[in-house]
């Protein structure tokens, strides 16, 4: 099948080239996110492979099934700027990758959380500056403290095993706790981790429901230097209560892997150029922020389990059998 992949960098070039020796598939690679604008490059394409911040609205999918599109195979887990509605009724079946490597967003929880509170970052600039003083670099032991997880998926439990490993005591959240969990934790009401929580990491989709579920009602529920961590999606921080959260000293610390308007700016070099958005500004000002730009999927290994799911996705399409990944409206 002709696949054209949008919004492709170089790791995704290499990855899915690789995992296509095997299928052999007709692979396009753009830059380009795909949304309403760049949609006629998807002319003479079976399917379409689109990143998290690409926007497949209802105009988006409409343009897509009359162009011929019978796929969207995306290449993340996250499928909120995916029209399903629209998907269906166009005829276009949409598939996703669940869990390319839960231990990956994992560990960069604790790149960030270890970078803010052990002050690394700090201590990096002032030793290339010739500055060994260790003066205003104390930070706190994780050994002990109440660690919260917000969202029990794959990614989230993984992140809870972590936690523990570090002598945490771990509480959860889930609306839909699994059923069994080995992991050790405590499954809490919402209102008692955000209440008992030192350290709190988001780990839920991105839906109406949980849509700035962190809030100026929810930040003031939480502890006196409570530590903030997201690499689920930005759209669940209400950022600009969390700013204020910040000059308050509220919020104790904040890692951001993932923010609510990164469209257009992560994954770009804007080395040369002004930063337009005011609210990300502010952000990188708080020494006790760290942000990184949607990196928590990039290891070799999540990449190559990335390329060989979509792959996979494209041959059961093909071959017409059961879709292991499919995301259905109203599922």
């Amino acid at each position: 099948m002709r696949i054209a992949v949008f919004d492709s960098k170089q790791y995704d070039r290499t990855a899915l080239t690789a995992a296509n020796q095997q299928h052999q598939h007709d692979l396009v690679f753009f830059d380009d996110r795909l949304n309403i604008k760049t949609v006629p490059l998807a002319e003479g394409f079976d399917v379409v492979c689109p990143f998290v911040n690409d926007k497949l609205d209802a105009p988006t999918m409409a343009k897509l099934a009359k162009l011929g599109v019978q796929l969207v195979t995306l290449r993340c887990a996250g499928y909120n700027g995916v029209d399903l509605d629209a998907a269906k009724l166009h005829g276009i079946t949409v598939t996703r990758v669940p869990a390319y490597s839960p231990e990956a967003v994992a560990e960069h929880v604790f790149a960030l959380l270890l970078t803010l509170i052990r002050k690394t970052h700090r201590a990096f600039n002032r030793v290339r500056d010739g500055n060994f003083t260790l003066d205003g670099l104390e930070g706190f032991n994780l050994h002990g403290r109440t660690f919260g997880v917000v969202g029990a998926g794959k990614i989230g439990l993984a992140t809870a095993r972590i936690a523990r490993g570090f002598g945490c005591k771990v509480l959860a959240f889930d609306p839909y706790p699994p059923a069994t969990c080995d992991v050790g934790c405590e499954f809490v009401t919402l209102d008692e981790l955000f209440a008992q929580a030192d350290v709190i990491s988001l780990h839920s989709p991105l839906f109406p429901t949980t849509h700035h579920m962190i809030n100026a009602h929810t930040l003031a529920k939480m502890k006196e230097g409570v530590v903030l961590i997201n690499t689920s999606r930005g759209g669940l921080i209400n950022t600009l209560a969390l700013i204020k959260s910040l000059k308050s000293g509220h919020v104790g610390g904040v890692g951001l892997d993932v923010y609510e308007h990164e469209e257009g700016v992560f994954f770009e070099d804007l080395s040369d150029s002004m930063l337009k958005d005011d609210v990300l500004a502010r952000l990188t000002t708080f020494p006790n922020v760290v942000i990184t730009s949607h990196q928590g999927f990039l290891t070799t290994e999540a990449l190559n389990n990335i390329a060989a799911s979509v792959l996979e996705s494209v041959a059961q399409f093909a071959q017409k059998l059961p879709l292991s990944n499919e995301v259905k409206a109203g599922a």
